[in-house]
């Protein structure tokens, strides 16, 4: 079923509207600056050069977006776990998909990583989507939806970061912790 996911991921890709962010019919915008956009298209062109196959996108911006630090949507398929693509965080829309044969082999892919920020599953049986979830070492792991609910705790594991943002979690970034030892027979006194 690989190559039905590869041709789902492609049409995407090919349908999704870049633009500006006053345009209702964007999906996506830019990236936030020239040295991000020189970073996605470095991550692309390694993507090409160790390998993968470019089913979606590409270097380069899109046509009528020369303006701005617009990246095509790009899918790359027949990645391996060692490729540049695959192991580097690359903040842009640019998706690598790794062919696995077993649900035990895509959790150690996912999981054979420096970073852990977010994870997705998608799973018709929603009992093995949440095991298969609670496997993967990462902050944020989304099942069978992207929607980030802002009451829940979001951050990374290992080099991704381990401070939280939202949530109760993220507002404990803001407390201040303090101990004060006293002498038990002292407390009385204190008081």
């Amino acid at each position: 079923r690989y190559e039905e996911a590869v041709n789902i991921a492609k049409d995407f890709a090919e349908n999704t509207v870049v633009g500006k962010a006053d345009d209702p019919k964007s999906q996506i915008g830019p990236v936030v600056s020239q040295v991000q956009w020189d970073r996605v298209q470095e991550l692309v062109n390694k993507g090409i050069a160790e390998g993968a196959r470019v089913v979606a996108g590409g270097l380069g911006k899109p046509e009528g977006l020369e303006d701005g630090f617009f990246v095509k949507p790009t899918i790359f398929a027949d990645v391996t776990n060692t490729m540049t693509v695959a192991r580097e965080e690359i903040f842009g829309p640019v998706l690598s998909m790794i062919p696995y044969d077993t649900e035990a082999e895509a959790v150690a892919i996912t999981n054979d990583t420096i970073y852990g920020l977010n994870n997705a599953v998608a799973s018709s049986d929603k009992k093995r989507a949440l095991a298969v979830s609670k496997q993967l070492r990462s902050g944020m792991v989304m099942v069978n939806q992207t929607y980030m609910d802002p009451q829940a705790p979001f951050g990374g594991y290992k080099q991704s970061g381990n401070a939280r943002e939202w949530g109760l979690a993220g507002l404990e970034e803001f407390i201040l912790t303090k101990t004060v030892n006293v002498p038990v027979e002292e407390w009385e006194a204190c008081v």
